[in-house]
């Protein structure tokens, strides 16, 4: 049998041992210059860890808008599986009427069918009243015929609803996984913007949101400054400055909170205008127009993946919910890297 031993360790001799004193030696000295410091990071500035939690803030907002248009297909979804089972019962019922009529006909036939029409004609006593009677037979062969395509018809159907549920289903549960997944992503990057933030004393916090709050509200027009250009526009944006101050909460469309695409799906939806949930398909929601162009009730989109959405109100500025921690404001629409603009109305 075998026996297992651990490789006997030789003696550091000459060079190597000279080499290894060295490096212990060269660390002993490092670790007495800078005591507890081999392995620490330099602290972030404020500036850095500010820069740090806004791009934290837009991986967010990407992941809202993706929760929001995963939620929106699911509903969807939900409502066009119970559409699709209530008319499979529907016509499941229908099948069973059709199936209990075809059985009183085929028992009928049975019972009248025994014998060979001449037969029943030579024994019958009033042939006037047996041509009667085979002409109904007749007919209800017929009748037969058709109730008995009507059934085949019918199962068909049922078959192919049963498999468009089945379609709806399998789509539903993937919505849901989806919504899982950028829910998971929303809460983690939330979570670890405020980390950060919470490294920031007091008075850093503080003066960041006094400087986001002052570059928001330099130059901010009035309501009335700028003239919509129809009611509707007037509308919408009249309903944006009613929402200035409120929280912002990812995934909601008001009426006491909002995200950026469900202030602005809010702001239209009380001039009577209907726009989809999520920034990628509000800016095809209406005709495109440049930067150059814009008047009051525009939507306005920013960065290459049209994650934010706002509601021009003129004089460069807009109405929208910027991020967790920062209510609906005012704010100039170079804030931020602009993707384009669409007119609703």
């Amino acid at each position: 049998m075998a026996v297992h031993r651990k490789p006997r360790q030789r003696p550091h001799t000459g060079s190597a041992a000279r080499t290894a004193a060295t490096l212990a030696l060269a660390g002993a000295a490092t670790a007495a210059v800078l005591p507890g410091s081999a392995h620490a990071e330099p602290q972030p500035t404020p500036a850095r860890i500010k820069a740090e939690v806004d791009r934290l803030y837009h991986d967010a907002e990407v992941a809202t808008e993706q929760y929001n248009g995963a939620k929106e297909e699911a509903t969807a979804a939900a409502k066009s599986l119970n559409a699709l089972r209530d008319e499979a019962a529907r016509r499941a019922e229908r099948l069973n009427a059709s199936r209990n009529a075809l059985g009183s006909l085929a028992a009928a036939e049975y019972r009248t069918g025994g014998l060979d029409p001449a037969v029943q004609l030579a024994l019958s006593s009033d042939p006037d009243q047996y041509l009667q009677r085979a002409s109904y037979v007749e007919w209800a062969s017929d009748r037969q015929a058709a109730e008995v395509s009507n059934v085949q018809r019918q199962v068909t159907e049922i078959a192919q609803l049963r498999t468009e549920a089945k379609n709806e289903l399998a789509a539903l549960t993937a919505r849901r996984a989806d919504l899982k997944k950028h829910r998971t992503t929303v809460r983690a990057r939330l979570a670890d913007a405020q980390k950060l933030l919470d490294t920031l004393s007091p008075a850093e916090r503080a003066g960041f949101e006094r400087a986001d709050a002052a570059r928001a509200d330099r130059g901010a027009p009035r309501l009335g400054a700028t003239q919509a250009p129809n009611a509707r526009a007037a509308e919408a944006v009249a309903f944006a400055y009613g929402a200035l101050g409120k929280p912002y909460v990812w995934g909601a469309t008001g009426p006491s909170s909002f995200d950026c695409s469900g202030l602005t799906q809010a702001a239209w939806r009380s001039a009577g205008v209907s726009l989809p949930r999520t920034t990628y398909t509000q800016i095809n929601a209406g005709r495109h127009v440049p930067r150059s162009e814009l008047v009051p009730g525009d939507l306005v989109f920013f960065y290459s993946g049209v994650s934010h959405v706002g509601l021009y109100i003129g004089d460069g500025q807009m109405i929208h919910a910027p991020h967790p921690g920062a209510p609906v404001r005012i704010a100039p629409i170079d804030n931020m890297p602009f993707a384009g603009a669409t007119r609703v109305a």
